[in-house]
């Protein structure tokens, strides 16, 4: 007889911590829809202040979502081997392309710079109107499975 280890529940993250797990986080995807196309995209980003998620990019599907005001969801996650925990935070709201020489001026403070060559000339703001996180212990046989294709 085989004994099996009970699982645990997920742990609900509380705003404070997502926004930690945001900010120490350096790339996140952004999920879109644009003429009822879903997409999703890497982006590298950082948390401003006043807790949005800001990132750069060019003309295309990501700046279209943005002057739109479309619904999008933005999520980071990871995994400490060590301790065995997985995790993600996901952020949904509104894109908005910011735009006000202020709010330029502000954006181009910000310690964000593109990882592509490409140009990114242009400056997008995730408003958060629900942030959700949750983190769990990954299970021994999984964590097991995981190391061995490794």
């Amino acid at each position: 007889m085989s004994t099996s280890e009970a699982p645990q529940a997920a742990a609900i993250l509380d705003d404070d911590e997502c926004w930690a797990l945001l900010r120490a986080a350096e790339v996140g995807r952004l999920a879109v829809s644009v003429a009822d196309h879903p997409d999703i995209f890497p982006v590298n980003f950082v948390v401003d202040d006043d807790r949005t998620v800001v990132f750069r990019t060019a003309e295309g599907t990501k700046l279209a979502a943005a002057v739109l005001g479309t619904a999008v969801a933005f999520e980071i996650d990871g995994y400490d081997a060590d301790a065995g925990d997985a995790w993600s935070v996901v952020v949904k709201g509104r894109a908005e392309e910011i735009e006000t020489m202020d709010d330029l001026w502000h954006a181009l403070s910000l310690p964000l710079f593109p990882w592509h060559a490409s140009p990114k000339h242009r400056f997008v703001r995730v408003v958060p109107d629900l942030t959700t996180g949750r983190r769990f212990h990954v299970s021994d046989a999984a964590a097991s499975e995981a190391a061995d294709l490794l």
